[in-house]
């Protein structure tokens, strides 16, 4: 097993892409957000759990997640999101940590939306912060969603501020269409394939 660096940012700041581009580098990539959707249909612990908490109807009669059901139940109650949270969170990042000792390349990289909320930061050795302006931000999601202005900001301002996640974060690539994107990405790879930090 190699180094373990996590990868995130704000809706809107392009960590998709960028961890697009060092997956295309050939660097094992764990999408969390991904794997979380896919575990809440094939995990019995975590079914189980869902059903104890929401009801019977988080599952359809195939045994598929109801999304829109459980989003109805989350959405604008904080207990319940956190309760969602308590009951997804833990198994993903043990999914993840198996994930990443099974890999052999110098190093492997982790997305994930929630890197610093879920605490799974603390399991890796560095974290990748992707950051952007705030108005080139709102216009990506704005064109990617069809979506107004209010609800990207509204989704933007139920995110950690990315001021709080650069406390925590070992590195930082700024995406903000100016700055050339690939020698950040490549400096980082360079890095990590010699198994050290900056």
């Amino acid at each position: 097993m190699g180094l373990k660096i996590g990868i995130t940012g704000g809706i809107g700041s392009g960590k998709s892409y960028v961890a697009k581009v060092f997956k295309a580098l050939g660097v094992p990539f764990y999408d969390a957000d991904k794997e979380a959707k896919e575990l809440m249909n094939t995990n019995p612990a975590i079914k189980s759990a869902l059903i104890l908490e929401f009801g019977k109807e988080v599952y359809d009669i195939d045994g598929h997640l109801d999304r829109a059901y459980l989003a109805s139940k989350v959405f604008r109650d904080k207990e319940k999101l956190n309760k969602l949270n308590a009951i997804v969170h833990p198994i993903v990042i043990q999914h993840g940590e198996d994930w990443a000792l099974s890999q052999t390349f110098p190093y492997s990289l982790k997305e994930a939306a929630l890197l610093f909320e879920s605490g799974s930061y603390k399991k890796l050795d560095y974290t990748i912060l992707v950051i952007a302006p705030t108005d080139i931000r709102i216009a990506r999601v704005m064109q990617r969603d069809i979506i107004s202005r209010e609800e990207v900001l509204d989704r933007i301002n139920k995110q950690l501020p990315d001021e709080e996640k650069q406390k925590l974060t070992d590195f930082t690539i700024v995406n903000d269409g100016l700055t050339p994107l690939l020698p950040q990405i490549l400096s980082l790879h360079r890095q990590f394939l010699e198994g050290r930090k900056a």
